[in-house]
């Protein structure tokens, strides 16, 4: 039940289902959810582990930058059928389409200057 548990708080909070959603659109590292999101960094790194601690990303780190992704395949079938369904989901909220256009268009390099 504890992985459930993981799952089912991760997803309760509002910007963490806007970061699920942005990931969607390509790896993003912690500066470039910022500034999309226009929160603290220390902030989205709190979301960002609480979304890893579940599963539900990946991190990999490139360079200077760690880049956040879904996961390719989840060893856990629970946390699968979650990312699918979250995949069909809110892509007609007009925050999370926002959202998705500001993902293709912000740029780390420039960010991070």
């Amino acid at each position: 039940m504890k992985n459930y548990l993981r799952v089912f708080k991760a997803l309760s909070d509002k910007s963490r289902l806007r970061i699920m959603k942005m990931l969607e659109v390509e790896p993003m590292c912690v500066c470039e959810i910022t500034d999309v999101l226009n929160l603290a960094p220390s902030t989205v790194s709190k979301h960002l582990s609480l979304l890893h601690e579940a599963e539900l990303i990946e991190d990999r780190k490139e360079a200077r930058w760690v880049n956040y992704s879904l996961p390719g395949k989840s060893l856990i079938p629970f946390v699968s059928e979650m990312l699918k369904l979250l995949r069909r989901s809110l892509n007609d909220d007009p925050e999370v389409l926002a959202d998705m256009e500001k993902a293709k268009k912000v740029d780390r390099v420039e960010l991070c200057r």
